[in-house]
């Protein structure tokens, strides 16, 4: 059961965070930040999945749901410590302040990045090969070996997807494994030491968060990527066919975000082998990212009870069908392996009674979504006056447009039903503070507000349109913006509200 404090936080990914490298970096700017939510009096940092990003830079879309991403690896901290110079970073190409240029920031980071590896083989320490070596033989059996020698391939195969490489590789006859592993034993060497890079810099980053009473809290998609470490490693474990191609495919119906449903493409679990082994991968996966937050967010929670399954090869989503998930049996044996969990789950889409059931029973909060709110009906779940107070209010989610975005587009009649509902006019009105106080003056037990909404940013600072393909997750804030936020009045409304650490 989630004991959740009356709190206030604010949502961001690091991605987004500025600095001088084209990406949000667990750099000095890191460490800002978290000072910034102390000054205004948050105890919550949301972040979306910290994997790294394959198709569409999507953190949803991940080659692997263990591993750490590398682009979020402080090149600077690599200078202090020898592996990198300060000249490598002189030359870095010019970026832009203002969004993410993936495929810029990969084509200069990761051969930067390889090459400190390199250093290290030469003249790391005795007491950092020692910590290095504790890392692997820690993480080695879990998931690092697997996914150090998925990523050493892919290079290998010129970054092919799995399933378009040799037979025997992928399907994984061992006398093929064995041949290339100690072909690239090397290269695998090197995405490890990638890997404990991420890993002491992010945890040191979670040490110095919690120390000032800040807790992180995570995100863990239901469903991970076709192209993934995990899904090479574990074919048994998905709808496949006997060449690796998936027969049916994850999305959601039609429904506010899109009239086509969305179609995300991932491959389905075969839950009746998971059962069979007392869902110890899901069991590990949760242990692993509790390892690195403090509470963690399951996204698409209504997918453990009944998931929309589109077969394979379809456009959109629209001919699916709703097939029964593991339910309270994956719950329970999460439960019996981990103990209590400090868990939270997005709970919105189409939510029927069996959904909410499955949440009650744990007692896991749900979200509040107040930009779902103003239809008119005043019985709408997402209004404050219904709330129960074991849920976490949102003013949007990372899929959502930004407040000031959303009033400016919504139907008229949302957006003066809205406006009677704050008692409010339109006059010097600013909706996304409107908004946030609306939130932290609910029962509530926790709101969490995206820092988009603290700086009353308009449509442009967007982080993702579901169903759109390209372009997304690339929104920066810069050090001007998070320098004339408005912190003493986000403090006071914190403190008026209850919602201050200490309180």
């Amino acid at each position: 059961m989630t004991q959740l404090k009356r709190s206030s936080g604010l949502l961001l990914h690091p991605t987004s965070l500025p600095g001088p490298f084209g990406i949000g970096e667990i750099s000095i700017e890191a460490y800002k930040w978290i000072d910034f939510l102390v000054e205004a009096r948050q105890s919550v940092w949301q972040i979306l999945p910290l994997g790294p990003t394959g198709y569409g830079n999507s953190p949803y879309q991940t080659t692997s749901v263990f591993a750490g991403n590398p682009l979020l690896i402080d090149p600077a901290r690599l200078v202090s410590e020898g592996y990198l110079s300060q000249s490598d970073l002189d030359h870095a190409p010019v970026f832009s302040g203002q969004e993410v240029e993936f495929d810029k920031v990969i084509d200069w980071k990761i051969p930067l990045l390889l090459s400190a590896y390199e250093r290290f083989e030469h003249n790391a320490p005795a007491h950092e090969r020692e910590a290095f070596a504790s890392f692997c033989h820690t993480n080695d059996a879990r998931w690092l070996d697997e996914y150090a020698f998925f990523v050493a391939l892919k290079n290998f195969y010129g970054k092919k997807a799995w399933y378009n490489w040799p037979p025997e590789v992928k399907l994984r006859r061992p006398e093929a494994l064995q041949a290339l592993r100690q072909q690239l034993a090397r290269q695998i060497a090197a995405q490890k030491f990638l890997q404990y890079q991420f890993y002491k810099q992010w945890q040191d980053l979670k040490r110095y968060a919690n120390e000032r009473g800040v807790q992180i809290m995570g995100d863990i998609p239901i469903y991970i990527t076709l192209d993934s470490a995990e899904v090479w490693a574990n074919q048994e474990a998905f709808c496949l066919d006997e060449d690796g191609n998936p027969t049916i495919v994850a999305g959601v119906p039609p429904d506010y975000f899109s009239k086509t449903g969305q179609l995300w493409g991932n491959p389905i679990y075969d839950w009746e082998v998971m059962h069979r082994d007392g869902y110890r991968w899901w069991a590990e996966r949760v242990r692993v990212t509790l390892e690195s937050v403090d509470l963690v967010r399951i996204d698409h929670f209504r997918g453990f009870e009944a998931y929309w399954a589109v077969p394979y090869g379809h456009k959109t989503a629209e001919h699916g069908e709703w097939l029964k998930g593991p339910g309270r049996a994956l719950f329970d044996a999460l439960r019996q392996q981990l103990g209590e969990m400090p868990i939270v789950v997005e709970d919105l889409g189409f939510i029927t009674p069996e959904v909410g059931a499955l949440r009650d029973h744990y007692n896991f909060p749900g979200m509040k979504i107040l930009q779902f709110s103003f239809g008119g009906d005043p019985e709408e779940p997402f209004l404050p006056h219904n709330y129960q107070s074991n849920c976490i209010v949102y003013t949007g989610s990372h899929d959502n447009d930004t407040t000031k975005g959303w009033f400016k587009t919504a139907p008229k009649h949302e957006q003066e039903y809205c406006l009677k509902y704050l008692g409010r006019s339109r006059p010097r009105l600013d909706i996304a503070w409107e908004l946030m106080r609306l939130g932290s003056a609910s029962v509530a037990k926790m709101c969490i507000f995206p820092l988009q909404d603290m700086l009353s940013l308009d449509s442009r600072a967007r982080m993702n349109v579901p169903g759109k393909a390209s372009g997304n997750w690339g929104w920066r804030v810069s050090r001007e913006q998070i320098a004339a936020a408005d912190v003493k009045k986000l403090a006071e409304m914190t403190e008026m509200y209850g919602r201050a650490p200490g309180k």
